[in-house]
């Protein structure tokens, strides 16, 4: 049997008369795995989880996964993904220096074969106070491939006070068709370092007053019709000026001549922007199946 490093995990799917089959499915502390029965002809789901309940400073996570010969993946997760700066409860030892071990990682690379299909779903991710966490996913599609890429952050904690009080979150996303780069969306947040006597705005000022914000890139035939349904929907908004900012805004932005499409999502409350997902990408339940996708976005 291969032997893994920590954190290091790897998914291969095929085809199995009408199901869809794990050829592999292997994983390592903190990193967790779990695939239940679904009834959806050819799909199979992973629930992408770590033990504790969450990350901490220090953790590496490395996840690759390949989907083959027409078969679908759905990747989930047991509630959001919580950050923390150490573990709950962890001392450190004299002299240990945290700030040099501190940095929680996790990348995803997914590789899609023609007429396959993966579709990321988690919920969002939640930095606690003082994390440190950078986030790498790339999707590589051939040919008539298709990927739903849900990527989101929450302020954090809000009911312990903790709103935007992380110390950095860094997420890049990257989706490539046929060897070449069609999108690279990355996200960064951290305080600005103070420079004398030029003023600065705290994370919470400049991402206030919304607590939520997502980004889904879309890609291939399964999404060609929900694109231009919310394309639609998008050209149709009168814009006026308003006396306050509206309690959720949303935008859509094509890529790859139309082939795909960027919808960006931020809102004061996550619920808000779970339900809105949630009717704006609904025609995903003839694909993925109703109790998937109510999985999902319930």
């Amino acid at each position: 049997m291969q032997t893994i490093g920590p954190g290091v995990g790897r998914i291969v799917l095929r085809p199995h008369g009408s199901e869809a089959v794990f050829s592999e499915l292997s994983y390592a502390y903190p990193l967790k795995l779990l695939s239940p029965k679904v009834s959806q002809r050819n799909t199979a789901v992973v629930y992408v989880l770590s033990y504790g309940g969450g990350l901490v400073g220090g953790d590496q996570i490395k996840l690759s996964v390949e989907v083959h010969d027409g078969s679908s993946l759905v990747m989930l997760s047991q509630g959001s993904t919580k950050v923390f700066k150490t573990r709950p409860g962890h001392q450190l030892a004299q002299g240990q220096n945290l700030e040099m071990n501190d940095l929680t990682c996790q990348h995803f690379d997914i590789e899609v074969s023609p007429g396959s299909s993966v579709f990321l779903l988690p919920d969002p991710v939640t930095c606690f106070r003082s994390a440190k966490y950078n986030q790498v996913q790339k999707f590589r599609l051939s040919g008539d491939a298709s990927a739903v890429l849900l990527d989101w952050i929450t302020s954090g904690r809000k009911s312990l006070g903790e709103e935007w009080v992380f110390n950095r979150y860094y997420s890049l996303n990257e989706l490539w068709v046929d060897g070449k780069r069609i999108a690279r969306d990355a996200m960064l947040l951290e305080e600005e370092i103070p420079i004398q006597s030029v003023p600065t705005r705290t994370l919470a000022d400049r991402l206030q007053p919304y607590s939520c914000y997502a980004t889904v890139l879309m890609y291939g035939p399964l999404t060609q019709a929900i694109s231009r349904t919310l394309t639609a929907e998008f050209e149709a908004i009168s814009v006026f000026k308003q006396h306050t900012r509206p309690s959720l805004i949303w935008s859509i932005s094509p890529i790859s001549e139309g082939e795909g499409c960027v919808l960006r999502v931020a809102a004061g409350e996550s619920e808000d922007v779970r339900r809105w997902l949630g009717r704006a990408l609904r025609p995903l339940e003839g694909i993925i199946g109703m109790d998937i996708y109510r999985r999902a976005f319930a």
